[in-house]
């Protein structure tokens, strides 16, 4: 069973209450794939790199069953960058530097041996890359999920919705869901949502969970209260890795497994924020999953008489 990521593999500096990462490895496609590889092999991953992307991180991400013959290797440019500062809160944050380098001529390409893929994460890009590389795939996936982002609802809402058009799941935060549909209430905001085209909507709250939609029927999962935030970046994409790592090693799309895919997902996004960039992903084992897993079936387990 193999899933397809599509995404940035990139340098970030970041700054937090907590303290500060001049450059540190980052980007959406990384984060899914350090996440998804803990439940399925191979993750297929179609990115672009500068000639700066260190080799000992792709040797890292080969050595976690990464494929990486659709990620393009830039001699002559940098690797994409970013640069962000984050409020006391965590929730917000400023963009200070965006220098789009190689990401600026990506034209994402499935590698033959991709093709046959059963499950694929549509990263934050520009939509237009995101709907060829639908377009490039011979046999539909079991599974399309995508991510997208105000700035894309601010720059191309046409093509957005088009590629909506193509996907099964989209996964938002609330602020993205009431922009998209100008609806407050997140429940019309999901229901105006799935009438674009995805059967499946996920919510991301932050540090107040997740919502997963679809028809009628709604799941919320929270999010585990946390000591210690050092660095929120990639939470949400590392999330969405195990999220579709579990749904692809269970190798089930009904909405239950996805209430359970959601808890994985948000039990892997809890570890990525206890360090800066993907470091504490690195660090962690099956064990610890298991029991960080548990952690939430604790936080939501109750049993209640009415009387």
């Amino acid at each position: 069973m193999s899933l397809i990521t599509v995404g940035t593999m990139a340098f970030d500096a970041i700054e937090t209450p907590f303290g500060k990462a001049d450059k540190i490895i980052g980007g959406s496609a990384t984060y899914v794939a350090y996440a998804a590889s803990n439940f399925v092999k191979p993750v297929q991953q179609i990115s672009i790199v500068g000639n700066d992307f260190p080799k000992e991180e792709m040797e890292e991400l080969r050595s976690r069953g990464v494929h990486l013959d659709g990620v393009e290797v830039v001699p002559d440019k940098k690797s994409f960058f970013w640069s962000g500062r984050y409020h006391e809160d965590m929730n917000s944050r400023d963009t200070l530097v965006t220098d789009l380098n190689v990401l600026a001529d990506f034209d994402p390409k499935v590698p033959d041996s991709f093709q046959g893929a059963e499950f694929l994460m549509l990263g934050n890009l520009m939509p237009k890359l995101q709907l060829n590389v639908i377009q490039e795939l011979k046999q539909r996936p079991k599974l399309i999920v995508m991510d997208t982002m105000n700035f894309w609802m601010e720059t191309a809402m046409n093509d957005l919705k088009i590629v909506l058009r193509y996907v099964d799941m989209l996964m938002v935060n609330d602020a993205e869901a009431r922009q998209l549909t100008s609806e407050y209430s997140l429940v019309k905001a999901a229901r105006a949502i799935m009438q674009m085209g995805p059967k499946y909507l996920i919510i991301k709250k932050g540090e107040h969970g997740a919502l997963l939609f679809h028809g009628d029927d709604v799941f919320y999962a929270p999010a585990l209260p946390l000591e210690d935030v050092f660095d929120p970046t990639g939470a949400g994409d590392t999330f969405a890795g195990g999220f579709m790592g579990h749904l692809a090693k269970t190798k089930d799309i009904s909405f239950e497994n996805m209430k359970t895919a959601i808890i994985v997902g948000s039990a892997m996004a809890s570890f990525c924020v206890e360090k800066f960039g993907p470091t504490r992903l690195k660090e962690i084992n099956k064990d610890d999953i298991d029991n960080r897993v548990q952690q939430f079936k604790d936080l939501v387990n109750f049993e209640i008489e009415l009387v």
